[in-house]
């Protein structure tokens, strides 16, 4: 009986938790699908998007300054990193597969990085610190792209030792967040789709080890699109952007202390599926808190991933929180921004 109470509260107090934290809408008048988010402190966040948009607030997220990068109207910004107020580093997918830095809020943007072959297209961009950041990109001869800097984003080159990719195995430039680095270790992480999901860990930058985890994959549209890292949780959602309303495997979760898959034993477990379906983006918040959206709505997990709730059924394709604070944002098609309020 004692058992039994216990498991009743345990549950309502989950409900309790999801049902006190509400998704409010700011903007929604700009011609571009968002897909770049971030957000430096509770004042300053950057966004990026198609049709050469990109948008900064200054107070954060009430009101943005938007602008079409001149000479780049065309190019699909797809991830954002920004530092301040005035510096930030914008990637764009497609040909030409471009990386370009401004240090005045926009006022001028640089080319750092230029690639015409349409073999190349860059999928998500992530930094240690301001001064070491990474671009991964789709593969290429049977090799995932990364590009690496290590002069605050002013040139890019190749890394040495690329992690092989399965044949058909690709990454989704969906939300940025399918390449993390594991800033504690400097180890990067990787997610892909397509005819595998799988998770990809360097070690040191001089191997990869690799682990399936049991989301939906098989078809182009399949596959893990994101991953996020908390004190003691890692959690991987995706599903099939084609099929956005199906739950079946759309997440999983690995609970341990360390993150280490040398011992190549099956870390990643099924989660409870996410109410709302396919996802595209996965941030911790705190504790064992995770936040998830998609084009089928946006999620909350208090258990570290195992079980969800949904809170919004509004499409995002994009959620972060500040790298110094507590500002939680949403982005999604046409200009779409919103905030996780917790009550």
């Amino acid at each position: 009986m004692k058992k039994y109470c216990f498991v009743v509260l345990l549950f309502y107090w989950f409900c309790a938790d999801c049902q006190a934290q509400t998704i409010q809408l700011l903007q929604q008048d700009t011609a571009s699908s968002v897909r770049g988010l971030s957000i430096v402190n509770d004042q300053v966040a950057w966004l990026s998007g198609s049709k050469g948009h990109v948008a900064i607030s200054t107070n954060g997220g009430k009101t943005w300054t938007w602008q079409q990068v001149k000479g780049f109207e065309k190019s699909d910004f797809r991830d954002v990193e920004a530092f301040s107020a005035k510096e930030a580093i914008i990637m764009s997918s497609g040909t030409p597969a471009l990386i370009l830095k401004t240090i005045d809020a926009g006022a001028n943007w640089k080319v750092v990085y230029r690639n015409d072959d349409k073999a190349y297209f860059l999928d998500a961009m992530d930094f240690a610190d301001a001064k070491n950041g990474y671009v991964l990109g789709d593969p290429i001869n049977q090799k995932f792209l990364l590009l690496e800097t290590h002069d605050f984003g002013s040139s890019w080159k190749v890394m040495p030792n690329l992690p092989d990719a399965l044949p058909n195995e690709a990454a989704f430039a969906a939300s940025g967040t399918c390449l993390q680095v594991i800033k504690k270790r400097g180890n990067l992480v990787i997610v892909t789709g397509g005819s595998a999901a799988r998770v990809l860990l360097s070690v040191k930058s001089k191997n990869w080890l690799t682990e399936n985890v049991p989301v939906a994959y098989g078809q182009a549209s399949q596959g893990a699109f994101s991953i996020a890292f908390g004190e003691h949780n890692v959690v991987v959602v995706g599903g099939d952007y084609q099929q956005n309303k199906k739950v079946d495997s759309t997440t999983c979760n690995y609970d341990s202390k360390y993150y280490d898959i040398k011992r190549k034993l099956n870390h990643y477990q099924p989660a409870g599926n996410i109410p709302s379906g396919f996802q595209s983006c996965v941030i911790y918040l705190d504790h064992q808190t995770f936040l998830s959206t998609g084009t089928s709505g946006s999620n909350i997990s208090v258990d570290g991933g195992k079980t969800w709730k949904q809170i919004d059924q509004v499409s995002f394709n994009v959620c972060q929180k500040a790298k110094h604070g507590n500002l939680i944002l949403l982005a999604g098609d046409k200009g779409k921004i919103a905030r996780l309020i917790n009550h």
